[in-house]
């Protein structure tokens, strides 16, 4: 195993001010998605843990979502969009590829012009990877970012292959960050394997094959991904980084002498990460997941768990952000958790 670079503590408080989601309103269920695979709803149960997801209507693109996710995240940290230093969504399904879909969030939203709006593909892994190279931004500013994590995955599946079309569910997850009393991101890591990156991939409509009736016909634009080599991914590299970097920092997920862990991890696949969570030792009620009800929502999966989880945190809770997927790539953010808001329930 190639060993990521150590753990870099932050300087500064920067921190999550305020978080928010937007799952779509239509419930796809396992029957739906099941029928056209050629698997029952209780293949899917069995073997994901997944019981339903959310799809996007037809007319929705990925910034619709971004930006509801969005506003909800600036009421709850109680920012302006006048306020924003700097604007990063993470998506691997963006509404096209150019422009940017930051750059309609941005339009959306009405941030004054001026104001840096970018995306970030770094797949499942990319709220990590964008929130971590936000906050090193902000350092040494008074400034604030809006960090998202948006993906429509359902029009890119292929509805007969059943290693994909039954995990993937649509959504976005926000989150601003700023200035904080307390410390913050703590620390963070990212890694990237690219020996690996053919496990996870749209093959066609990038340079190397451009869209062309030929690619559509033989279904090369679709979302395509190597189930097992990615869990042995996860097993051989995912969960010894979190240990080690949960270990440098102090902070193991099990023990009495240290501060209570909370873990926020990608919604990859239910049974994943039962393995995952027993593996490192964290008590079932500090692991955090939302993949039953919404599935493996990509990129928004980490920050969609995170604004649902926040109602249950305490002040000064660490909270353990773990993004992993296509590239391959994983991203870990450990934070210190602000006193609460009033939230949704």
């Amino acid at each position: 195993m190639t060993r990521p670079s150590a753990a870099v503590p932050t300087a500064g408080a920067i921190g999550v001010l305020g978080t928010g989601s937007c799952l779509p309103g239509n419930v796809v269920t396992n029957e739906e998605v099941g029928a056209p695979a050629g698997v029952t709803p209780e293949w899917i149960v069995e073997r994901t843990g997944i019981r339903a997801r959310r799809w996007a209507k037809p007319d929705d693109v990925t910034s619709d979502l971004a930006a509801t996710a969005a506003r909800s995240a600036l009421t709850d940290a109680g920012i302006g969009v006048g306020d924003l230093s700097l604007i990063v969504v993470a998506t691997s399904t963006p509404d096209s590829p150019q422009p940017p879909t930051a750059a309609a969030v941005a339009a959306e939203l009405g941030v004054p012009p001026g104001t840096p709006a970018y995306d970030l593909n770094a797949v499942c892994s990319g709220f990590v990877f964008a929130l971590t190279t936000a906050e090193r931004m902000l350092h040494g500013t008074a400034g604030h970012a809006l960090v998202v994590g948006a993906d429509i995955y359902s029009r890119i599946l292929d509805p007969a292959d059943r290693r994909t079309a039954v995990l993937f569910g649509d959504g976005a997850g926000a989150v601003v960050l700023g200035p904080v009393r307390g410390r913050g991101v703590i620390a963070t890591r990212l890694a990237s394997f690219p020996d690996h990156r053919d496990l996870i991939r749209v093959p066609a409509g990038g340079s190397r094959i451009p869209a062309t009736p030929e690619s559509l016909a033989d279904g090369l634009h679709y979302f395509t991904m190597d189930g097992r080599a990615v869990r042995a991914f996860v097993e051989d590299h995912v969960g010894p980084m979190i240990d080690g970097f949960l270990h440098e920092r102090g902070a193991p997920a099990s023990g009495e002498r240290v501060p209570r862990v909370h873990f926020v991890p990608h919604q990859a696949n239910g049974r994943m990460l039962e393995k995952l969570v027993a593996d490192l030792g964290f008590p079932p009620e500090r692991a955090h997941t939302t993949v039953r009800e919404y599935g493996n929502t990509g990129a928004a999966s980490v920050p969609v768990t995170l604004d649902h989880t926040a109602s249950r945190l305490a002040p000064g809770d660490l909270v353990l952000l773990a993004g992993f997927g296509g590239g391959m790539a994983a991203g870990l953010a450990l934070l210190e958790w602000e006193p609460p808001r009033p939230r949704h329930a």
